[in-house]
Order: C-alpha cells, then structure tokens, then sequence
C-alpha cells in the first residue's frame, strides 16, 4: 500500500506563490509516475503536471505553462508543485497521485482514471 499526504497549501494573493509537497510512505520503491490534480467546488477533477520516477520528463495542463514546476526527490519519497503568478482561477483543492505499479506506471498521462493512489489533498485559496 502507499499513502500520499499533500501539504503547503493556503491563502495567497494573486501573482504569488507557494509550494506544494507530497510525502509517500509504505511501498514506494517502485519507479512509478505522480501527478497533480485539482478540483473547484462544482467542478470536475483536472489535471495540472506530471512527472516519472526519473523527473526527466514533465507535462502540464496549458493553463499552468510557464508558471508552475513540478520536481520530485525520491531521497524524500516527496514530490513537489511550486506554484508562481498564482491566478484567481488556480484556487482549488490540490491533489497528489501516483499510478499503480502493476502497470506500465512510468509513462506519463493526463488522465485521473490511469492513477491509483491518491492524498487527500490541500486547499489553495488565491485573493484578489
């Protein structure tokens, strides 16, 4: 089993920034990609970045480009989304996800339902 616990959120004002972490623990060896979701009140759960187990490759929801970062530090069992030129729109819960090593769990996806385990997420809240 593998637990993930998100941290780091919290109120912003907008064009700031925060770091989102992610600390697993239990069965967490395996070479597996993680991702970050979100998810508004009344909204559907959507992607933000990913990244596999190397942290050689990333991919991120356009509507993040060029201001969020995803990274990892396998040393920590930790993944992190630093969060810069935060928007109004970006306030959320923020989710943690890893896929299920029984698969091809490396490669990277955008998809919620190609993901397994799941933290119980922190909430971001940006002001105006």
């Amino acid at each position: 089993q593998v637990q993930l616990v998100e941290s780091g959120g919290g109120l912003v004002q907008a064009g700031g920034s925060l770091r989102l972490s992610c600390a697993a623990s239990g069965r967490t060896l395996s070479r597996c990609s993680m991702g970050w979701f979100r998810q508004a009140p009344g909204k559907e759960r959507e992607f933000v970045a990913a990244i596999n187990w190397s942290g050689t490759s990333t991919s991120y929801a356009d509507s993040v480009k060029g201001r969020f970062t995803i990274s990892r530090d396998n040393g920590k069992n930790t993944v992190y989304l630093q969060m810069n030129s935060l928007k109004p729109e970006d306030a959320a819960v923020y989710y943690c996800a890893r896929r299920d090593r029984l698969y091809y769990c490396d490669d990277l996806t955008l998809s919620k339902t190609e993901y397994y385990y799941w933290g119980q997420g922190t909430q971001v809240t940006v002001s105006s």
